[in-house]
């Protein structure tokens, strides 16, 4: 039977990521199947993870998914020893308002599984405070429940042992205390994490990060702290259809947020997909009848695309006879011009009046409810979806007509409508669900 956990932490930035990393490798060198989910709305943790575990990852929502759906997709974990879930931001940490099955945050997960949480706790700047601020993590909702710390980035023995003692009078297991170790550090930027697929040295750091945790972590009393857990057998996987039948996806650096359940749920109603790279200069194919640009990081590779004549030509010849959608990234690659950081315009493909900038930017993010107005690839007027956004980029210009009306998770309009023009549909918020 296998065994479940949760990975926490107070806060960003305490090292979720590197521990969940750390363990699943570790225990993987000891002949364990590990598999690895990750809460909340992050594209990037999920391809860590099966750099990590070598199994595919998904992520869980429960703002924008169901209970059932939840357990369909850590359900793929009933072949595993352990499943470890990787929490987002700090334990309880979420929306004001209720969506779906809950707020969005870790604690949802951990009470609906039944898992019991691992903190991760920065002492960094105080002692005895480290263990009033785990004892108080346990104690706020009495369905979720502590199995003990891991300290990270303790200053010395001398600060290790006070923190210990504290946590220990609290009552708290300590499972081990990482001292700062600048090796296992990953790469950053203005999204998150620099992308798994970019680091030619992953899995030595990874390795690394594994050798490093085990020396200071008991990995087997963080193993027996673990909950025994029965999948539930549920048919019901997330309410996605599919854009077409054969789906042209753009696939590369610049293109590469695509939850990992969306691609799944769109095999499993048997759509095809033919995956293109616009930083190779490729053009959808020429068979598919939707075409598809995800997210990711086209502001980082402005000039390069504006350079690629066959793909911008490609693109434009495609969405004279069929569907091609954008979001975020995609959407703005579907725009006419995106200005980079360093002030300098780009042409993009001209299918949509957008304009964008990262010259000044402004942080969007947040939960997303669209109620659409006219099609997109998949979905008819009048559906509801449920979606995320998360973007720096100052909209310029955006002349065409808005593709839906969206709502924040209070219920607030948000300005950020998406786009329609022809066949051509985009949108700054990431389809996670449709709203059952």
């Amino acid at each position: 039977m296998p065994a479940g956990l949760v990975i926490s932490a107070p806060a960003s930035g305490v090292g979720k990521t590197t521990l969940t990393l750390a363990l699943a490798r570790a225990w993987r060198h000891r002949g364990l199947r590990v598999q690895c989910v990750k809460s909340g709305p992050d594209y990037i943790d999920p391809a860590f993870h099966a750099a990590a575990t070598g199994r595919a990852s998904v992520n869980v929502d429960s703002w924008a998914m169901d209970r059932a759906t939840i357990e369909h997709l850590v359900s793929r974990g009933a072949d595993a020893d352990i499943v470890l879930a990787e929490g987002s931001m700090g334990l309880f940490d979420g929306v004001a308002a209720r969506g779906v099955s809950g707020t969005g945050a870790t604690a949802d997960i951990a009470e609906m599984l039944g898992w019991p949480v691992v903190l991760v706790i920065d002492p960094s700047g105080q002692a005895q405070t480290a263990a009033a601020i785990a004892a108080g993590l346990r104690d706020y909702r009495a369905g979720v429940r502590l199995a003990g710390v891991v300290l990270n980035r303790v200053a010395s023995p001398r600060h290790e042992d006070l923190v210990r003692r504290a946590l220990n009078d609290a009552g708290i297991a300590v499972f081990g205390a990482l001292p700062r170790h600048a090796e296992i550090s990953l790469p950053k930027r203005h999204l998150g994490l620099v992308q798994a697929e970019e680091q030619a040295e992953i899995g030595k750091l990874i390795d690394e990060a594994a050798r490093f945790v085990g020396e200071h972590v008991d990995l087997d009393a963080v193993l027996r702290s673990a909950a025994a857990w029965s999948p539930q057998s549920t048919a019901n996987g997330p309410n996605v259809t599919p854009p077409g039948q054969r789906i042209a996806l753009a696939r590369d650096a610049a293109f590469s947020f695509v939850y990992p359940h969306m691609l799944e749920a769109w095999r499993a109603a048997g759509a095809e997909i033919s995956a293109f790279s616009p930083l190779a200069d490729e053009a959808p194919d020429a068979s598919a009848d939707v075409c598809w640009l995800p997210g990711g990081y086209p502001e980082l590779h402005a000039g390069r695309i504006a350079a690629n004549a066959r793909f911008r030509s490609g693109v434009r010849a495609f969405a004279e006879t069929r569907p091609v959608h954008g979001e975020c990234g995609g959407y703005m690659v579907l725009g006419t011009a995106l200005t980079d950081a360093d002030g300098i315009g780009h042409e993009m493909t001209g299918l949509l009046g957008l304009e964008t900038s990262f010259a000044k930017r402004r942080m969007h993010l947040g939960y997303r409810l669209a109620t659409l107005a006219a099609p997109v690839p998949g979905h008819q007027p009048g559906a509801r979806l449920r979606g995320h956004e998360f973007h720096y980029s100052t909209i310029l210009a955006q002349p065409d007509t808005p593709l839906a009306i969206v709502h924040d998770a209070t219920g607030a309009v948000i300005a950020e409508t998406g786009s329609r023009r022809g066949h051509v549909t985009g949108t700054f918020f990431h389809l996670i669900a449709e709203d059952r």
